[in-house]
């Protein structure tokens, strides 16, 4: 994994558009609602949550003070849209669409090729927004309105998982799911702050792990060659 930049150079944790797309490809410019989010999750990644406050959002948003009250009057609300705006900018990352990929192995191999795919892709892509989403979540477990706000707001990646445990063959796929979600946000925390914070696992690495898992909870199958692998990269 690449050195963390500094709080004064890093970006503003965002999914990133390829240079080479086209006009039309490209996104249109963020709305001021967005603006507003992004900033307050690069103050959280840079900052921690006591650096997050309206004012602050104002002057790393490059928008007149007041803006961010305007918008957001309560401190509940301000993290509310930091919240959404989190896991749209993760979806996007994540993409809970391809864990379902036509043409892919069947059973414990197939969930494992796309669940390692697109967990590789977040955690060598996305560290920051793994950052804001540790702050948010312990600012949750104080604050029952926004725990409430946060959960609603992971079930866009809870249910495609519990599809996906479905299409794999699992006769509890709810809580076969429930054990992938801790796999995989014990390897985030790890990859974040944790023993793999210099170096993330390869896909491979993850594949391996997350099929050791799904195999000992849906039955045996054979994992997944490495072409699959070459494949989806």
């Amino acid at each position: 994994m690449s050195t963390r930049p500094t709080p004064s150079t890093r970006p503003t944790p965002t999914a990133s558009t390829p240079a080479s797309a086209s006009p039309a490809a490209r996104p249109a410019a963020p709305s001021r609602a967005e603006l507003i989010a992004d900033a307050a999750l690069a103050l959280l990644a840079e900052r921690g949550m006591r650096g997050l406050t309206h004012r602050a959002v104002d002057e790393r948003a490059g928008l007149p003070q007041g803006s961010t009250s305007n918008h957001a009057r309560t401190r509940q609300a301000l993290l509310e849209a930091a919240v959404r705006r989190l896991a749209e900018l993760e979806a996007r990352v994540l993409a809970p669409g391809e864990l379902l990929t036509a043409g892919a192995p069947a059973g414990a191999a197939g969930a494992a090729a796309g669940l390692a795919h697109v967990l590789h892709r977040y955690l060598t892509g996305s560290t920051d927004l793994l950052v804001c989403r540790y702050e948010l979540a312990l600012e949750a477990t104080r604050r029952p309105g926004l725990r409430r706000y946060y959960d609603e707001a992971g079930r866009r990646f809870s249910e495609p998982l519990v599809a996906l445990m479905t299409a794999a063959g699992s006769a509890e796929p709810e809580r076969h799911a429930l054990s992938v979600v801790a796999w995989a946000e014990g390897m985030m925390f790890a990859c974040a702050v944790g023993s793999y914070h210099r170096a993330v696992p390869t896909e491979e690495e993850l594949r391996r792990g997350c099929g050791e898992l799904l195999r000992g909870m849906l039955g045996g199958d054979q994992p997944v060659p490495p072409s699959i692998i070459r494949e989806r990269g």
